[in-house]
């Protein structure tokens, strides 16, 4: 479980760092409506992932920091369609965000900014449900106890998910 959340926050940290300091570029694979894909590093090293941010964001907040959803692959670490939601805020300790995508919904579990699946049945499922759905609905609740309701589309996610899914050769 504890892989689950320094993966991405290790993914994150990596992007930031730029390729003048030695380090893998970041190359962007496509743009798919909606979504963006992308590959970094190379063998174990490789990971691929798409991000969106959303379409709408609402609450009662005065500021909010950088909000988009991502789903990545890490062959390196045999870790394939791991979704996590970047909140923007810090979410409320013990909270959970709800997924909602047509009738379906899901809840991920939080640390500090970032929420997951808790396990790889339950990206898979909800990686499932976005290829097949037009519209995604996060809801949260931040630290200061605010509800926010992020809407993204979901049009373009498919040809995303194919594009990384072939750039990390996914099973």
């Amino acid at each position: 479980m504890i892989a689950r959340f320094t993966a991405p926050l290790a993914l994150l940290a990596l992007l930031m760092l730029t390729t003048t300091a030695g380090f893998a570029a970041v190359d962007v694979i496509g743009v798919y409506q909606g979504w963006t894909a992308y590959q970094t590093g190379s063998g174990a090293t490789k990971v691929c992932y798409m991000a969106s941010k959303p379409t709408k964001d609402e609450g009662k907040y005065t500021k909010r920091g950088e909000i988009y959803a991502m789903v990545t692959h890490r062959p390196g670490a045999k870790s394939f369609n791991v979704v996590s939601v970047h909140a923007g805020y810090r979410y409320k300790e013990g909270s959970t965000a709800e997924v909602s995508v047509g009738g379906n919904k899901f809840a991920l579990f939080t640390h500090v900014e970032t929420a997951w699946a808790t396990d790889s049945a339950d990206d898979k499922a909800l990686v499932r449900t976005m290829r097949a759905g037009s519209k995604m609905i996060i809801r949260g609740r931040s630290w200061r106890d605010t509800a926010t309701k992020d809407t993204y589309s979901l049009l373009g996610f498919t040809a995303a998910h194919q594009a990384i899914n072939q750039a990390c050769k996914a099973p």
